[in-house]
């Protein structure tokens, strides 16, 4: 007889979005998605404040399946900035949740997937689990230092999508990733290139501010002395600059648009300024994918294409032109962390990983 279907509920809060997905097994049997207009979300003094109108709409969700909550036996969530972590599924606790709720957390709205995941499964008395959190940190000491001794590197990346993406593209080549050595480019609103050794991400560039290419809604690396200019002008708060730095630089800033397809609409009509931004941003995540071939000491596999940019053809080969030479290149357009995050629960569900808990040292 065969065994009943483990049965996984997984929630994904974005910036202006809510997915939530139904799992049975590995096959998702359910999902839905919300979009929300950014004047609706203005509305809101925090992110913290957004919480019951996306837990409403889990919730209704479920409902509408026709799938009886009490059917569910485990819940989980995309998590936010909390403090570094090896890769894994982590069980959601009390101390998880405590920072999720920071400040620091609470400046995207994927935090509030663990926290509403936390939610549901005390109400349900069943598991809540959160898988690799965008602070997972596997970084080489090299790749840590900076010249400034109060300034370490950090690891904050994509790493939920990033991680599933190159174990796909393993098993999609008959490699195993605890023995492979591959570069994944996630290209977003923000942009993450990470360096895959062995299992481990070993470098990455810190696509939260600051550091790497420039992306559709991200600064990217900066010049620090015009950076400090900036700060010490007198014209912004510390929060203008973050807020600038994060959501409201790169092609956003320079173009007035973060929708490449808009982008490349422009420079179809002739738009030469439209064309010069996308060829610098592709050649700046190029750079990024050279500077991560020479973490893994030149031996590379191939080189990964992933996120919302990588749908774009015209994109792609401005950036296959210049890191063909390196390893060959494989696109997985956009992202599915709904099927990753069941995939961790699921491996831990079924024994095939072990859970992983916060705040114990690896």
């Amino acid at each position: 007889m065969a065994e009943p279907a483990v049965r996984i509920l997984v929630i994904n809060p974005g910036s202006t979005s809510t997915k939530i997905g139904i799992y049975e097994n590995l096959t998702c049997v359910f999902d839905k998605t919300v979009r929300y207009h950014r004047a609706e979300l203005e509305g809101y003094a925090s992110i913290m404040e957004q919480k019951e109108l996306r837990r409403a709409f889990v919730l209704n969700s479920v409902q509408e399946s026709g799938i009886p909550m009490t059917s569910l036996q485990a819940v989980v969530g995309r998590c936010g900035m909390v403090k570094s972590l090896e890769s894994g599924t982590y069980l959601l606790d009390e101390h998880l949740v405590h920072d999720l709720t920071s400040e620091e957390s609470m400046r995207h709205a994927s935090s509030l997937g663990g926290v509403i995941a936390y939610e549901i499964g005390r109400q349900l008395s069943i598991p809540a689990y959160v898988v690799d959190p965008v602070t997972i940190d596997e970084m080489i000491p090299q790749a840590r230092l900076t010249g400034i001794k109060a300034i370490a590197r950090r690891s904050i990346f994509h790493a939920l999508n990033s991680k599933y993406i190159a174990k796909r593209f393993c098993r999609e080549n008959q490699k195993r990733y605890e023995e492979s050595r591959l570069i994944v480019a996630h290209l977003g609103g923000g942009i993450s290139v990470s360096a895959h050794q062995n299992g481990r991400t070993i470098d990455v560039n810190d696509a939260s501010a600051g550091d790497g290419p420039f992306g559709p809604e991200r600064a990217g690396g900066l010049p620090v002395s015009a950076v400090i200019e900036l700060c010490f002008s007198g014209l912004y708060t510390k929060e203008t600059i973050f807020t600038q730095v994060m959501s409201k630089s790169g092609m956003q800033m320079l173009l007035g648009t973060n929708d490449l397809r808009e982008a490349e609409k422009r420079i179809d009509q002739g738009d030469d300024y439209a064309q010069l931004v996308v060829e610098a941003m592709a050649y700046q995540v190029s750079k990024q994918i050279g500077a991560m071939a020479a973490a893994l000491e030149g031996e590379v596999e191939g080189i990964v294409l992933t996120g919302g940019l990588a749908y774009s053809r015209r994109f792609v080969q401005l950036i296959d032109q210049r890191v063909r030479k390196m390893a060959p290149v494989t696109v997985y357009p956009g992202e599915d962390e709904l099927q990753a995050m069941a995939e961790g629960a699921f491996a831990v569900l079924t024994g095939r990983e072990k859970v992983k808990h916060y705040g114990v040292r690896r």
